[in-house]
């Protein structure tokens, strides 16, 4: 087995690989990861698992679930919101969800280094982003569900963008690999990027949910000093010393998965000493058998829900990846490397110096 990540003195090697297995156990035949066993799928918490399962070293276990969006994906390049038991329970498509497989497959490939799984899957990806920037706005943000009949509703998600940014950005790495360059992507992405920086009126407000906070960074749309401003602006607002992140600013619940993406997200700016703090602090969600409880309402020290999550593993394992640096797909949030796109030239915005406050670097 490769080299297994793990954060000294925090999570050893045996336990990460312990909480792959977890994940590995729900995996149903068909190769589609639940939220649970008996729970339904979605596209992007079965590649935030198949990801972690890569890191882990289950690389078969991984091929499995990505060959499993291969066969299930629809004409149009989506897939179903919600399927239980290889059954679909919600038709629509959320543009988030469908476009992230492109990072679980640039993610599989930095791991693996295997070409013939970048070719096998390049369709995917690229029926996958088209479908997604087929309701791109001209302004840039993209909305964030169709429903069974192919109608948006009218409303885009910064956190959501904020994922197909970094989407997008790995998905130009793969069309580069495999030789298949794709212009339009680029603007796209410097439209989306421009939309996320300049123009948050454009976004339906959720500015109580910790994911509106820090996904602007974990998907790259803010870095550097911006990113750190916008990180500990509200870290008061988000943060619960010694048990990690709320959920929601206003509610006395933390999760595991919005800590771990936190982490990530420290991660990528160079934060690391908070993160690590993050990281040893939600510890406390692990169960003896190698998951992860979603969450913890920490005024009455009850687990809720009382769900052990494939995805909580999964960002576990990839937290632990990122701050040990051990696998080659470790800098995929950092994303160091990755297609920046086609930048805005042409903006009444950018020549306006009253926007700066209204921007994402100035929430």
């Amino acid at each position: 087995m490769p080299d297994v990540p793990e954060v000294q003195g925090v999570l050893p090697a045996a336990r990460v690989v312990e909480t792959a297995r977890s994940i590995a156990a729900v995996q149903e035949c068909s190769g589609a990861i639940p939220w649970f066993a008996g729970g339904h799928v979605d596209p992007w918490d079965h590649v935030e698992s198949a990801m972690a399962l890569s890191a882990a070293g289950f690389l078969d276990k991984a091929e499995h679930a990505y060959d499993w969006l291969r066969r299930t994906q629809r004409q149009d390049g989506s897939w179903p919101l919600q399927i239980r038991g290889g059954r679909v329970e919600d038709a629509a498509a959320d543009t988030n969800f469908c476009a992230y497989p492109a990072v679980g497959i640039w993610h599989h490939l930095s791991v693996t280094g295997d070409d013939g799984f970048a070719e096998r899957m390049w369709p995917v990806v690229r029926r996958a982003v088209d479908f997604v920037l087929g309701v791109q706005s001209e302004r840039g943000e993209v909305d964030w569900v169709l429903d069974r009949n192919g109608r948006t509703g009218g409303e885009a998600l910064l956190s959501g963008c904020s994922s197909i940014h970094h989407s997008l950005r790995c998905a130009l790495a793969l069309a580069e690999h495999v030789g298949r360059p794709q212009p339009d992507w680029e603007v796209a992405l410097g439209r989306l990027g421009h939309a996320l920086r300049h123009h948050p009126e454009v976004f339906t407000p959720k500015h109580r949910y910790s994911m509106d906070w820090y996904y602007p960074i974990l998907g790259g749309a803010l870095r550097g000093e911006d990113g750190k401003r916008r990180l500990f602006d509200r870290w008061e607002d988000f943060v619960v010393d010694g048990l990690g992140v709320r959920c929601v600013d206003d509610h006395p619940w933390v999760t595991g998965a919005e800590t771990c993406e936190l982490v990530l997200s420290l991660d990528a700016v160079g934060e690391r000493l908070p993160a690590v703090e993050l990281f040893t602090a939600i510890q406390h969600l692990r169960d003896p058998n190698g998951s992860y409880w979603t969450g913890l309402v920490y005024a009455d020290g009850k687990r809720w829900p009382e769900e052990r999550t494939t995805w909580t593993g999964a960002a576990v394992v990839l937290a632990a990846d990122a701050l040990s640096r051990t696998t080659p797909g470790s800098g995929i949030f950092r994303a160091d490397d990755l297609p920046a796109g086609l930048a805005v030239e042409s903006c009444a915005c950018l020549e306006s110096p009253d926007l700066s406050s209204d921007t994402l670097e100035h929430p």
